[in-house]
């Protein structure tokens, strides 16, 4: 990418890597610390580390909004961060910024995530309660510098400062890290006070947009929700008007997908306008990070809008009555294998059995570690080994 906007990340000036390079022949470190052999920047280089590693691989069978569908068609973690990154380049490229570094982010934001989403980290939450807790934007951190370790030479996949500091901070400066984040960030500062790049804020918007469309699309295809609910929403209503003029003898279902496209664009380009209206003025790295503010997002009128759709899709998705008699199951899941495996550590795998730190919190640190990289699918095998009873009324879909 040879044409790049001043205040783009530029993969030729990036802040280092925490384990700088070493000349094989000689292992003196490259004055650089860059990595480059043959044609990728160092960018491609943190998204091609992030799409060949296990955890990435993992999310193919992680929660997006149903546990563990049966349906071919419903999204994962994996088809979801696909989609994000998908938006997030449309968004780079439109901006003038950097795209891979922008797809990078994208594929990594939900690394962090434990088996069934939101009710996982819950589950996660309590039974850490007594030793510093547990959070999921942490968690990508941790899972990306120090337990997803496939080089010999050191723990983690080693990614670019510009990668860790936006993955550590895409939803804004973080003031009071837990304790999983104060750790990296004291062995490699991310200066968390400030805000991310411009790439990070890209991602940060790109997964609100995937998120908040594509859940309204599974929730259709689900049945939980209908036509009616969504058209209780003023800003939905008049779309779905406007398809319904524009392919008047379309069948339903491709019309309701056509109104979720719609819906994609016009967040798209709200993002585009007010983005490029808040750039003004701005004329390097620097200045995005030292603005004070997020500069790429939407405009308050579609930011209330946002809200609206949220609170809506809490209410008549997330909340459902389903999803939550399931969502306690998944938590239940969860706290029993914390427990299992907190009495009786034989239980996990060999090589984690070996890195168990003798006392807490590191030893109650290593178990979540352990729990929250696991599939949905295999937490529940997991759970059916252990207590010899197979989890039921999890999957509605």
């Amino acid at each position: 990418m040879n044409d790049r906007a001043p205040y783009s990340a530029d993969p030729d000036a990036h802040g280092g890597r925490e384990f700088p390079a070493r000349l094989a022949d000689a292992g003196a470190q490259r004055a650089d610390q860059s990595e480059r052999r043959g044609p990728r920047s160092d960018f491609q280089r943190d998204r091609d580390r992030i799409i060949h590693s296990m955890s990435f691989r993992r999310l193919k069978s992680k929660t997006q909004v149903f546990i563990a569908p049966e349906g071919d068609h419903y999204r994962t973690r994996l088809t979801h961060s696909l989609e994000v990154a998908q938006i997030g380049r449309v968004l780079a490229r439109a901006l003038v910024v950097d795209e891979d570094l922008t797809e990078a982010l994208c594929l990594a934001h939900d690394l962090g995530h434990p088996p069934f989403g939101h009710a996982g980290e819950a589950a996660l939450s309590q039974a850490m309660a007594a030793h510093g807790g547990f959070d999921h934007n942490a968690q990508a951190l941790r899972t990306v510098m120090r337990l997803e370790s496939p080089y010999p030479g050191y723990d983690g996949l080693n990614l670019t400062w510009d990668l860790l500091e936006g993955l550590a901070k895409h939803n804004g400066p973080v003031r009071a890290p837990n304790w999983a984040l104060a750790e990296l960030d004291a062995d490699f500062p991310l200066d968390l006070g400030t805000w991310p790049s411009l790439e990070a804020q890209i991602a940060a918007v790109s997964d609100d947009i995937a998120y908040d469309n594509h859940d309204i699309d599974d929730g259709l295809r689900a049945g939980f929700l209908t036509l009616d609910d969504l058209m209780e929403l003023d800003f939905l209503a008049d779309q779905w008007r406007a398809v319904e003029r524009r392919f008047p003898n379309t069948p339903r279902d491709r019309q309701l997908r056509e109104l979720v496209r719609e819906q994609i664009g016009l967040m798209v380009n709200d993002v585009l306008d007010h983005t490029r209206q808040q750039l003004d003025g701005i004329g390097s790295v620097a200045q995005v990070r030292g603005a004070g503010r997020s500069l790429a997002g939407f405009s308050p009128e579609m930011a209330e809008r946002e809200r609206e759709l949220k609170t809506f899709m809490y209410d008549r998705l997330y909340y459902h009555e389903e999803q939550v008699a399931a969502a306690e199951r998944a938590r239940d899941i969860v706290a029993r294998l914390y427990a299992a495996y907190s009495q009786d550590p034989t239980l996990m795998p060999g090589e984690w059995q070996a890195r168990l730190p003798a006392t807490n919190p590191g030893r109650a640190r290593l178990i979540a570690d352990f729990i929250a990289g696991m599939s949905d699918r295999f937490a529940m095998q997991r759970c059916e080994e252990i207590y010899g009873v197979r989890p039921r009324g999890l999957i509605n879909v």
